[in-house]
């Protein structure tokens, strides 16, 4: 895994995965929660937005496991609060991932040391 590079807009969402907590953006004109949490809204392209902790849960939306050596899963992953994350499925069997099945937030570090949210089954 590589972490974003540092700029205004990630520094928020890195410092909050450091201190093991997600973080996404909540468009205040709308509501509408997102992801990934950056100062623009993606529904309106205003900058009245709002960083808030994540809980860390959600739902597998989608997902695949790749028969690489050493095999993996991408998913993407529908948050409690509304937004998808595309991320890593880890610590589990494989072959018993389900879309639906219910997941949890973990942070492991990504090459440079930096880390990174992934999801375990709940």
């Amino acid at each position: 895994m590589m972490a974003p590079a540092p700029d205004p807009d990630s520094a928020p969402f890195l410092q909050a995965a450091r201190e093991g907590r997600l973080l996404i953006g909540r468009c205040l004109d709308t509501g509408r929660a997102f992801f990934y949490p950056r100062a623009i809204s993606p529904f309106t392209l205003s900058s009245n937005v709002a960083m808030e902790a994540a809980s860390g849960r959600g739902t597998i939306y989608s997902v695949t496991v790749m028969r690489a050596r050493p095999a993996y899963a991408v998913a993407y992953v529908e948050l409690e609060e509304g937004p998808r994350i595309f991320t890593n499925i880890v610590d589990c069997d494989l072959d018993a991932l389900r879309i639906g099945q219910a997941v949890r937030v973990l942070f492991r570090p990504a090459e440079d040391g930096q880390p990174l949210p992934v999801f375990t089954p709940a």
